[in-house]
């Protein structure tokens, strides 16, 4: 079971905790995991995220938010960050970071967007580009412990975007209660009969679920994809208080 309960209170969650690099996997040509080491961490949940924050030699500091990429049993979490033109602490965690380096970390945050194994309705992912990072954290954590079925449409520019792609597509092919789904905005693979463009109504009504099912429809991604997404639910007669959004920069499909 993952450490999933939160103690200590917003005091200690507000408190910046030493982090260091264990390991750095690589997911695109422009997006990677870091698995970092938190001594004392307190345990999150599925959907929550950490500050990070780098220290220059001459005492800069520079902080960004970055979603958990998966459970934890262990003082061990993980991030998946994606590569930002210009970006101070993107640029660093993706192209100059190795074991061993030192960094801080704060968290974890966020309580609305979270996702509960005890929660046993279907659920509805939908994501844009690295807007995918906190829902891989739900698949995971419902892996062996939930029975709730699951259905990702995920939204990304090219075939090469796609973060996590094997383990989706592993975990979508040996479990009958998950369903993967991959939009393609700009290039297609070749065998690919959806064209190319952005997501719409009927990709959310044919690989998702219909609003009688009742989903718990999860969305994150640029802010401009999350509202359409959000917006084609509703119309879709989806109920808004089962719409839960989580959106960043204008980087994206």
């Amino acid at each position: 079971m993952a450490r999933a309960a939160v103690s200590g209170g917003l005091k200690l969650r507000r408190t910046w905790r030493p982090a260091v690099l264990l390991e750095r996997r690589p997911e695109t040509a422009s997006a990677c995991t870091l698995v970092l080491e938190v001594p004392g961490w307190p345990g999150h949940l599925a959907g929550q995220h950490v500050d990070v924050r780098l220290t220059a030699p001459d005492g800069y500091q520079a902080a960004r938010s970055y979603s958990l990429a998966a459970p934890t049993d262990s003082d061990q979490i993980e991030i998946t960050v994606q590569g930002v033109p210009d970006g101070e602490v993107s640029s660093y965690l993706v192209g100059d970071a190795r074991p061993g380096d030192s960094l801080e970390v704060r968290g974890p945050v966020g309580g609305w967007f979270v996702w509960r194994p005890e929660q046993s309705n279907p659920v509805l992912l939908v994501a844009g580009g690295s807007g995918v990072v906190p829902l891989m954290a739900m698949i995971r954590t419902r892996d062996g412990i939930s029975g709730a079925p699951f259905r990702l449409i995920y939204s990304v520019r090219t075939p090469h975007d796609r973060i996590y792609q094997d383990e989706l597509r592993r975990r979508a092919a040996e479990d009958g209660g998950l369903d993967v789904t991959f939009i393609y905005t700009r290039t297609s693979p070749k065998d690919e009969p959806r064209p190319v463009g952005r997501i719409g109504l009927d990709d959310l009504t044919s690989h998702g679920w219909s609003a009688e099912a009742e989903p718990t429809c999860y969305v994150c991604g640029p802010t401009a994809f999350v509202e359409t997404v959000a917006d084609l639910l509703i119309f879709s007669g989806h109920d808004p208080s089962r719409i839960r959004t989580e959106r960043f920069g204008p980087s994206g499909p």
